[in-house]
């Protein structure tokens, strides 16, 4: 039965099963998977990053492995992971974990592994002791292997997703009370941080509030700029829950005074760009279509220039991983792939505007997991 706890997401030794078969399809003797959030979708563990190795060892013969410091054998015991039936190899100070793991995945091939796959976000140190330990062995990235198996949520991920979306609808609901005239974005964020918290996430991943010119900069940082009275202003902001899934969602906001009839002309074409890429979604459609779906609605009316990212990531342990909406992945969509569409307009030293729902690839089509309006809104000055 899969396991759920504040450490981790849903996890069934499916996953790691899986793993095992994905590299050795792709010709992997052994995918190594330091800490982050490949080594807690696959056994559940989040553990923290530091100098001393923890590593989730699967080799493509013979039962996975973690590889932890005796100090933090205890954490193992108190995740998701202790009920995988993983063994456990703890090493103490004076001990070389790099020749440990290495020792112990030769035992289980009959040979020393030919091609290691190590985690995209593996530190240097890590990688390169894994080298060290395995010199005859060609290092290559991991993404190949375990994006395979994260870009496909089952229900549970999607449900986990789903509730983030609408805790986060439910600050964007709330604007009003802090959004106002005369307030700095950062105090305007610091009150959204504390709503994020207080509707049920654990952390807050982001808050950005670009009012006037600095919506033009999509991952603008908060400011001690004043808004100002008919101020368009980017709200952008996500969270993780309990389970380490993850929301993000965009509104942009007129303050005060109504916007003039150029901005309702191009923030209208921004709304039919995010519709149309968000109803080409469906099974067998490529990522780079749904771009282009919302790319070429903006470009047609001769915003095209002022689009200058792709239209979405996929989202799930981390606020962007595969799959990705952009031009060039011709990768097919599939039930289960959770991502962003989120096109945006920015005209610098004037404003910009960003529309962002999470969305689901279905078995017929497409699920928004955010669901307020997505028209621009006036609030009181």
């Amino acid at each position: 039965m899969p396991t759920a706890s504040p450490a981790g997401p849903l996890v069934t030794p499916d996953r790691l099963h899986t793993a095992r078969d994905v590299a050795a399809e792709s010709g992997v003797d052994l995918l190594v998977v330091t800490p982050g959030s490949d080594l807690r979708y696959l056994c559940g563990y989040a553990a923290h990053a530091m100098e001393r190795l923890t590593a989730l060892a699967v080799p493509r013969r013979g039962a996975p492995f973690l590889v932890v410091p005796r100090l933090e054998a205890p954490m193992v015991d108190a995740s998701p992971a202790a009920g995988l039936g993983l063994e456990v190899l703890a090493w103490d100070e004076t001990d070389d974990p790099f020749a440990l793991l290495a020792r112990a995945a030769t035992a289980r091939l009959g040979a020393a592994p030919a091609r290691v796959a190590v985690g995209d976000r593996a530190w240097a140190l890590h990688a390169l002791g894994v080298q060290r330990a395995l010199p005859r062995a060609a290092l290559e990235l991991a993404g190949p292997v375990v994006d395979r198996l994260r870009m496909v949520k089952t229900p549970a991920e999607v449900a986990e997703l789903a509730a983030a979306g609408a805790a986060i609808d439910r600050v964007h609901a709330r604007m009003g009370e802090w959004l106002r005239v005369g307030r700095t974005e950062a105090e305007v964020g610091a009150d959204v941080a504390a709503a994020i918290l207080a509707e049920g996430h654990v952390a807050v991943d982001f808050t950005i509030v670009g009012s006037g010119p600095n919506g033009a900069s999509p991952h603008h940082e908060l400011s001690d700029r004043v808004v100002a009275d008919g101020d368009l202003v980017v709200v952008d902001i996500g969270g993780e829950t309990a389970t380490g899934y993850r929301s993000d969602c965009t509104r942009t906001y007129a303050v005060g005074r109504a916007p003039g009839p150029e901005v309702a002309e191009w923030y209208a074409v921004l709304q039919q760009a995010q519709a149309a890429a968000t109803a080409a979604v469906r099974p067998g459609v490529s990522a780079e279509a749904v771009d282009a779906a919302a790319r070429e609605v903006i470009a047609a009316a001769g915003w095209g220039e002022h689009f200058i990212h792709r239209t979405g990531h996929g989202i799930g342990l981390d606020t962007h991983e595969a799959p990705y909406i952009v031009a060039g992945n011709d990768l097919p969509l599939a039930p289960g792939m959770a991502f962003s569409v989120e096109p945006g307009i920015y005209l610098p030293g004037r404003c910009g505007a960003r529309i962002e729902d999470i969305v689901v690839c279905t078995a017929d089509g497409v699920s928004a997991l955010n669901e307020g309006p997505r028209e621009l809104l006036t609030l009181p000055g």
